[in-house]
């Protein structure tokens, strides 16, 4: 089974790309996957230069100029980006006979959200509350996506591997999150749902009733947010159904044809630029990323609330991105299988594990789920994060793989 080793750039500048790359090789693992377009965050490294690492939000490479004139986005630049890491891990990969995948996190930038709130999303109330959340109907956010997917693309990565690249979700909305009103799940969905211009003329224009949608949640929420009981239970198109009303769910549903249309447009993009695209659906992160206990409903068949329609992506993605946070191997297992039956069986599945805490605490857990996603049908198992783990939570790849270290 092939595997890739998630890292960031800060990782091979602290380390060396040399001694990075060879304790990757020694795992048995001859891919890596780079971190090229990142949000900001304040991580934890176990064996970096700094024990704290923070990380602005932006690209590790200058934009080239002929993709991004005239664009009303341009994504931020990091430090050191002139220097070319990306090239230089690039060459060294091909020195040592490895894959190079290109990670890019597209629609979750604070930075331009804050700066041009008018390309995020608005809420039914007609705020602007969400600035991490760059809206995939508003134009402006399609032409950013394509020119940053080309971006990465000519790094020369066997692959681009997209993040966010589906509609957020409403605890995704900033830094510093405070409520202090019990919204339920799905009091948070409705909460979360676009009504900008451009998602209200796509839903019309599939036939359904945007503006009732809107007025709907904005009804349903607003009592809440007065003092009404939340709704209990999970998001399903049924409960939801019996809480919001028909429409509400007809607008929901018809957030796909915006994600499925943006996703293909990238995905030609990528291959006019001599690579492919690997599609990451975000749901397995918010079910599982807290804790590795996700509730019951499985991630693909919840993949619709972020507008990820993958029995249609499956026509059209070469290649896609399970994030399996999940600590018992036969939920991963039932997770994997779910993802495998809707893309069908002539599309790569690539599963992200992480080999440490919250949900792999042992060896013999991590080989459990590698077997429980080979035995799903999935091509590779992917571990993340290099720098975000302890030397001795990395060693427990080789064995769970099969190999001796």
């Amino acid at each position: 089974m092939d595997a890739s080793v998630y890292l960031y750039v800060e990782d091979v500048r602290d380390e060396g790309i040399g001694r990075v790359l060879d304790r990757i090789a020694g795992y048995g693992v001859r891919e890596v996957t780079v971190a090229a377009a990142y949000h900001a965050a304040r991580d934890v490294t176990p064996h970096g230069g700094s024990r704290v690492t923070l990380r602005a939000e932006g690209v590790h490479f200058v934009p080239p100029p002929d993709l991004f004139k005239d664009l009303r986005l341009t994504p931020p630049v990091r430090e050191g980006a002139a220097d070319g890491p990306l090239a230089v891990l690039r060459e060294a990969t091909l020195d040592r006979g490895m894959a190079l995948h290109g990670w890019a996190v597209f629609l979750h930038n604070i930075t331009l959200g804050l700066a041009d709130p008018g390309v995020t999303v608005l809420d039914c109330f007609g705020g602007r509350g969400f600035p991490a959340s760059l809206c995939p109907a508003q134009p402006d956010v399609r032409l950013y996506a394509v020119a940053l997917a080309r971006s990465v693309a000519r790094l020369g990565v066997d692959s681009v591997v997209a993040e966010s690249l589906h509609f957020g979700a409403f605890d995704q909305g900033h830094r510093h999150e405070r409520s202090f009103v019990p919204l339920g799940p799905m009091d948070e969905f409705l909460f979360g749902l676009c009504f900008c211009p451009w998602c209200m003329r796509r839903a019309t224009d599939l036939g359904v009733k945007a503006e009732v949608a809107r007025e709907e949640c904005a009804r349903i929420v607003g009592d809440v947010l007065s003092g009404d009981p939340p709704a209990q239970g999970e998001v399903t198109r049924a409960a939801l159904t019996a809480y919001a009303g028909p429409d509400v769910v007809a607008y929901a549903r018809a957030r796909s044809e915006t994600v499925t249309s943006l996703v293909s447009e990238v995905s030609t993009a990528v291959a006019a630029e001599g690579s492919r695209l690997t599609f990451l659906d975000g749901t397995g992160h918010r079910k599982g990323y807290r804790d590795g206990l996700p509730p019951a409903g499985l991630a693909a068949h919840d993949a619709w609330q972020l507008g990820v329609d993958l029995v249609a992506l499956g026509d059209l993605v070469p290649s896609f991105g399970v994030l399996a946070y999940a600590r018992d191997p036969a939920r991963v297992a039932d997770d994997v299988g779910a993802y495998r039956r809707s893309i069908g069986n002539d599309r790569e599945l690539r599963v992200i594990l992480r080999p440490g805490l919250p949900d792999t605490d042992s060896t013999d857990r991590l080989a459990a789920k590698v077997r429980a996603v080979k035995a799903a049908g999935a091509d590779a198992t992917d571990f993340s994060a290099y720098g975000l783990v302890p030397y001795n939570v990395l060693s427990r790849i080789p064995p769970a793989l099969g190999h001796t270290p």
